[in-house]
C-alpha cells in the first residue's frame, strides 16, 4: 500500500526534478525549480536530532507562510494549504491502530475551520477561530482515486472506534493535533516533535513536500482529499532523508 501510494502522489506532481542528497548529513537538497511559488519552492530538508526532541525543517526559495488559501465561508470546498514531511514512521508510533497508511507531519493554513480545538493559536481567548493561523498535525495518508492527487486523509467510517491519540481532534478522519509550533524565519520553516510522541522513534527516514489539499464539497468519504502538488524534495518521493543528530 505505501509504495502504490506513493507512486501516485509522485505522478501527481506536474513538474518534479529529480534532487540529491549528502548522504553524509542525511539532507535533502532540491533545485530551483520553474513555475512553482518561491513560497512552496522547497530546496532543502533535514530532520535532526535536538536533545529530546526532532526538529523537522524546511527551506524554501521565498518567504516560508507568506500565502495562505483564499476563504470560501464554509467548510465544504475549502482548501488547506501544507508543508508536509512523509516519513517512514507506523500510524502505531504516533497513537493508531498500526499500519494504517502514510505517516506524514504537517504545517497547515486554512481560514475556514479550527482542527486545533485545544489550542488557542492567534490568542485572542478563542480556541476555535484561528484555522487560518499556520499549525501542525500528525496525518495518515492513504490511496483514493476519488481525490485528483490520489491521495487522502485516511476517513474514519461511520460507527467504527478506531485507537486514536489523546489530542486527535474528534474529527473523522486519521489527524492529530499535537499543538507543536512551527516557526517561520524567512525562508525556512521548523518544527520541533518530542521522541516521546513517536514513542522514542528517532530512525526512520522522511521525505518534504507542499501540496493543497481540499474539503470534500460534500463534506463525507473521502472528506479530505490532496488535490494537488507544488513540489516534493526528492523529486520522486524516495524517503531518502536520514534522521541525524
Amino acid at each position: 500500500m505505501k509504495n502504490t501510494t506513493l507512486t501516485l502522489l509522485a505522478l501527481s506532481l506536474s513538474a518534479s526534478v529529480a534532487a540529491h542528497q549528502n548522504a553524509h548529513e542525511g539532507h535533502i537538497v532540491s533545485g530551483k525549480k520553474e513555475g512553482i511559488s518561491p513560497t512552496f519552492d522547497i530546496v532543502h530538508a533535514k530532520v535532526v536530532k535536538n536533545g529530546t526532541s526532532l526538529t523537522f525543517q524546511t527551506a524554501v526559495v521565498g518567504k516560508a507562510g507568506k500565502e495562505k488559501p483564499t476563504p470560501v465561508g464554509q467548510l465544504a470546498g475549502s482548501e488547506v494549504y501544507s508543508y508536509v514531511w512523509p516519513t517512514a514512521l507506523n500510524s502505531a508510533d504516533i497513537g493508531f491502530d498500526k499500519d494504517k497508511g502514510i505517516v506524514a507531519l504537517a504545517v497547515t493554513a486554512h481560514p475556514d475551520f479550527d482542527d486545533t480545538p485545544r489550542y488557542d493559536e492567534n490568542r485572542d481567548g478563542d480556541n476555535a477561530n484561528d484555522g487560518n493561523v499556520w499549525h501542525s498535525h500528525w496525518v495518515v495518508l492513504t490511496e483514493d482515486k476519488a481525490c485528483p492527487g490520489g491521495l487522502k486523509v485516511r476517513d474514519i467510517p461511520t460507527g467504527s472506534s478506531p485507537t486514536v491519540p489523546i489530542s486527535w481532534p474528534e474529527l473523522p478522519i486519521y489527524i492529530d493535533s499535537p499543538g507543536y509550533e512551527p516557526h517561520f524565519a524567512k525562508t525556512e520553516l521548523t518544527v520541533d516533535v518530542p521522541t516521546k510522541d513517536i514513542r522514542f522513534n528517532d530512525n526512520f527516514n522522511f521525505d518534504a513536500v507542499t501540496a493543497v489539499l481540499k474539503v470534500n464539497d460534500s463534506v463525507h468519504n473521502p472528506l479530505l482529499c490532496v488535490i494537488g502538488v507544488d513540489d516534493i524534495a526528492s523529486g520522486d518521493l524516495s524517503l531518502p532523508g536520514i534522521v541525524k543528530g
